[in-house]
């Protein structure tokens, strides 16, 4: 619920930065700021989430007689706030960067609202570049850590005990294929920032491709993967794709 929440919300606030882009429609600087504050905040919440639930499916198989106190209610709406003060660290650093170089003018300005403008110095880009990095470096480690514990449970397993191993080996994998599509995302805006520099035609074509392949498709595969979990809805799904000619025999209630 709270990644789909937080996708939502991001889809919702990216679009609105998106039809700006395209129509070349300025807004005052202060007003960026609040946009660009949520986005940041809640680009890092997606990765962060699948990071969590990836330790919640290590704890449930590796640790199951822990996983009933470690993923209780009560903890789960902890580790909901840990997710957003983390994923509000790489928003606090780069705009305090920008805070302490830019004049109280400048927030009255009206610019394309875009990260380019809270960057007024190189090594403003390298901070950032650095805090990411170390995002995707640490994100990495717990994944394969998780992968590797979780592997070796069900080697070692049988008969009940190793069908539910894969079945979250499964899951384990599902979530890397998302969670790789969102680091490889926090490289775009470096790419993006060289290409910029170089030519702007070929920089909005890369953003453009960027925003679909690693923006839009990780938050359109969990909704997609545990929807499809459920009969009835992959029988209705699969009714309507087929235009009716798939019959089948569940009763579908709205």
């Amino acid at each position: 619920m709270n990644e789909l929440l937080s996708d939502s919300l991001l889809l919702m606030m990216s679009d609105f930065l998106l039809i700006f882009a395209q129509f070349d429609i300025t807004i005052q600087v202060w007003l960026c700021i609040i946009i660009c504050v949520v986005v940041l905040v809640y680009v890092t919440v997606t990765p962060v989430t699948l990071t969590a639930m990836t330790l919640e499916r290590y704890v449930a198989i590796c640790m199951p007689l822990r996983h009933g106190e470690l993923c209780s209610t009560r903890n789960t709406i902890h580790c909901i706030l840990i997710i957003h003060c983390l994923s509000s660290v790489p928003c606090i650093v780069i705009l305090s960067t920008f805070f302490v170089s830019a004049s109280l003018s400048f927030y009255k300005q009206y610019q394309l609202c875009s990260m380019q403008v809270f960057m007024f110095y190189i090594w403003q880009q390298h901070l950032r570049s650095a805090v990411y990095q170390h995002q995707f470096l640490i994100m990495s480690i717990i994944f394969v850590f998780c992968y590797v514990k979780i592997m070796k449970v069900a080697k070692a397993a049988s008969g009940e005990d190793k069908k539910s191993s894969k079945r979250g080996l499964r899951t384990l994998v599902i979530h890397g294929f998302q969670l790789l599509l969102c680091l490889i995302e926090l490289w775009g805006p470096f790419i993006e920032a060289a290409l910029f520099q170089i030519d702007h035609s070929l920089f909005y074509n890369v953003r453009y491709a960027n925003y679909v392949m690693f923006f839009l498709a990780p938050r359109c595969l969990s909704p997609l993967i545990y929807g499809l979990r459920d009969e009835v809805f992959f029988h209705a799904l699969k009714n309507y794709v087929s235009f009716g000619l798939c019959k089948t025999n569940t009763i579908y209630q709205i």
